[in-house]
């Protein structure tokens, strides 16, 4: 049948007012998990002499970077069971923390809202394994030349979560089976710290969620929602992580990232509460290899109980045997610190941190 000229007009029109309408549609969907891989294998050489604009060296050492409440300089730690250390962001000066401690064996420095660190670890090394796990401990430290560290008395198993907002924090503690030594029993606490003269304490422990390790073990990572809610995760035996949420007034739990297919390790918390970096092996599915913490990027998701808003951030896997990991957020929402990493590596070793500008 011929097709008039009139018929070819509205014919088009149609075509038109369709395309019209599924723009305005599509235009007004939200952005889901960021899929597209920019690269389908990965490529030899170093991420670090191919970064974009928006990302920086910061150190060319050092791991588990911490960034001061003000936003003006950040503590990490030189090494795994080392020393403190922190860098003025203007000045770029580096100042030692705990060089006055013989045999430093530190894992971690956090800040505190006051100024004051907090620090995990034992009190002298003897192996990876049993001074992470089961020496490791908490320790105070002013921020004040020359201060040393002290013990608050605290076995802590992994890392901690501290308030931005009040010297609340919360942290793991693990029991062993003595029938059993293969099993144990993992315990998210929260309570809060009172620097009262020359000895703080903690006080008002509460234990808020409790698994038994067959299951997950647990980990803090940040408070947010006025320290109403606590965002940690749950890492079970498959290396497989999921981002979970807890409700301190009602216990209620909200898993954020909805999948047990991939590795999601949530890191920092962004000042609005509406997203939070993760570690995750998400792009291994396009580029291969194991899956788990030992191929992972930081990638963004937002906390709306989906697990579909998933913002990939670095690049770093891209490269062989290359990671990017322990991102945290600056309170303004203008950066965000993390570090360079090898995929042979444990969880938390880090060759230098790097600045990740969202807004400069």
């Amino acid at each position: 049948m011929e097709i008039t000229p009139i018929g070819r007009l509205f014919a088009t029109q149609r075509t038109n007012a369709l395309r019209l309408l599924l723009c305005l549609f599509f235009a007004s969907q939200p952005v889901v998990a960021q899929q597209n891989p920019t690269v389908s294998t990965r490529k030899q050489g170093d991420p670090l002499e191919q970064l974009p604009a928006n990302i920086e060296i910061l150190t060319h050492f050092g791991e588990r970077a911490d960034i001061s409440p003000d936003n003006k300089s950040i503590a990490f730690m030189a090494k795994s069971f080392g020393d403190a250390m922190t860098i003025d962001l203007k000045t770029r000066t580096i100042r030692c923390l705990t060089c006055n401690v013989p045999a430093a064996a530190f894992l971690r420095v956090m800040h505190l809202p006051n100024g004051d660190y907090l620090l995990t670890g034992p009190d002298h090394f003897e192996d990876a394994t049993i001074s992470r796990v089961r020496d490791s401990e908490l320790w105070f430290l002013r921020n004040q030349r020359g201060a040393k560290p002290i013990k608050l008395g605290q076995k802590i198993s992994a890392g901690l979560a501290i308030s931005k907002k009040t010297l609340k924090i919360a942290f793991t503690q693990e029991y062993r089976s003595e029938s059993d030594p293969a099993r144990t029993t993992s315990e998210l606490v929260v309570a809060d710290l009172i620097i009262s003269g020359d000895t703080p304490i903690l006080t008002n422990q509460k234990k808020v969620y409790r698994v038994e390790n067959q299951t997950c073990t647990l980990e803090a990572q940040d408070f947010y929602d006025n320290d109403r809610q606590l965002i940690f995760f749950c890492y079970n035996p498959a290396e497989k992580a999921a981002v979970m949420a807890i409700d301190l007034q009602t216990g209620q739990l909200t898993d954020q990232s909805k999948t047990t297919e991939t590795h999601n390790e949530p890191e920092g918390i962004f000042a609005n509460a509406n997203y939070v970096t993760v570690e995750s092996d998400r792009q291994v599915a396009w580029l291969g290899g194991k899956t788990g913490p030992s191929n992972i990027d930081i990638w963004k998701l937002k906390l709306d109980g989906t697990g579909k808003n998933m913002e990939r951030l670095t690049h770093f896997n891209d490269y062989e045997g290359c990671k990017a990991s322990n991102s945290v957020v600056s309170t303004d929402g203008k950066f965000m610190a993390f570090q360079s990493a090898k995929s042979s590596d444990p969880a938390g070793v880090g060759y230098g941190v790097l600045l990740y500008w969202f807004n400069k």
